[in-house]
């Protein structure tokens, strides 16, 4: 069986989903690739090929003479000034950086956007959007993009959003693999085109602080231990992925971090309308629910829950340590 040819760009964003990828380990993300037969043609950063090689490569795969199998785009596709796309154009080159990336998507057989910059827009496209950042298929919430709502790849596949912020180096792996094992199809990609073989799941399973939520025992600072959907802006119940379950280097997500889930896998997490560490709510109830709990039996389970709140997690959760663990005596009751 020939090799699976994979060329990674890179376009408007930080860099940080290769650093993710470099963190993957067991295997690493080289051995990764050799071990199913996959060969990256050229990455900005891992190559060392440049200058006048990397133009003739990129000149050699849109004649056709080197087959592109997956083309990954980090990083959102930069159209400004006023779509003209010379806010990035190829090094070497007077062409437009879109104009390459459309090209070169033509020609591969599948097209992968690393990345909720270069799936969505991402965190380049907030705010005023100078450079009119958008995503490869998607601006923000709305299809469209760079290739339009009804492009599909030469494998008939739309483009894979492997969404992230950075995206998880084995959700990238994992993307990577079956697509050179033939094994994804439309099937195996949600409503946003991302891979459900993260999506399927939410940031919330297995988080560290679910006791605290099931008794709605909240943190009030981002210090304490408890909860942080009700006060300070996590969107863990809402999230799709499996960052608590598939961790980072065997130990690390954000929650586990201290730090509240801000949902970035999804389009336009980046403009929540509100500060990332504050929840929004209306009438004391926080608009950020779990996806599939209606408000009214959200209200009437948190207020039992409250009820029953045992004392250990009642105290632990507004402090920054365990004050009493589990089966002890709280001395302070002496």
């Amino acid at each position: 069986m020939s090799e699976f040819n994979l060329l990674w760009l890179q376009s408007g964003g930080c860099g940080g989903c290769s650093m993710s990828v470099l963190n993957a380990e067991a295997p690493d993300f080289y051995r990764s690739l050799s071990r199913n037969g996959i060969n990256l043609l050229w990455h900005p950063s891992f190559s060392e090929a440049s200058g006048r090689e990397f133009l003739d490569l990129i000149q050699r795969i849109e004649d056709g003479e080197i087959r592109l199998d997956a083309l990954c785009l980090e990083g959102s596709v930069m159209m400004g000034p006023r779509g003209s796309g010379r806010f990035h154009l190829l090094a070497g080159s007077r062409r437009p950086m879109f104009d390459v990336i459309r090209a070169l998507a033509g020609q591969a057989r599948f097209t992968v956007a690393i990345g909720s910059c270069a799936a969505f827009g991402g965190i380049t496209m907030a705010g005023p959007n100078p450079g009119e950042a958008i995503g490869l298929q998607y601006e923000g919430k709305q299809a469209g993009g760079l290739l339009g709502s009804e492009w599909r790849s030469a494998g008939d596949l739309p483009v894979i959003n492997i969404a992230g912020c950075p995206t998880h180096p084995n959700w990238v792996i994992d993307t990577l693999v079956q697509l050179a094992a033939g094994e994804l199809g439309q099937r195996q990609l949600d409503s946003n085109h991302r891979p459900r073989s993260y999506t399927d799941h939410l940031v919330h399973h297995g988080c560290p602080r679910n006791e605290y939520y099931e008794f709605k025992a909240s943190a009030e600072k981002p210090s304490d231990q408890g909860c942080m959907m009700e006060h300070l802006g996590c969107l863990g119940t809402q999230a799709r992925a499996d960052c608590n379950t598939r961790l980072w280097n065997g130990s690390g997500s954000c929650l586990r971090g201290g730090y509240a889930c801000i949902n970035c896998t999804a389009p336009e997490f980046e403009e929540p309308g509100h500060c990332f560490t504050e929840t929004p709510k209306i009438a004391g109830i926080p608009i950020g629910l779990p996806t599939d709990m209606p408000k009214a039996w959200f209200v009437a389970l948190a207020s039992l829950a409250k009820a029953a709140t045992p004392k250990r997690l009642r105290v632990n959760a507004s402090t920054d340590r365990i004050r009493i663990s589990p089966g002890q005596h709280d001395e302070r009751d002496d």
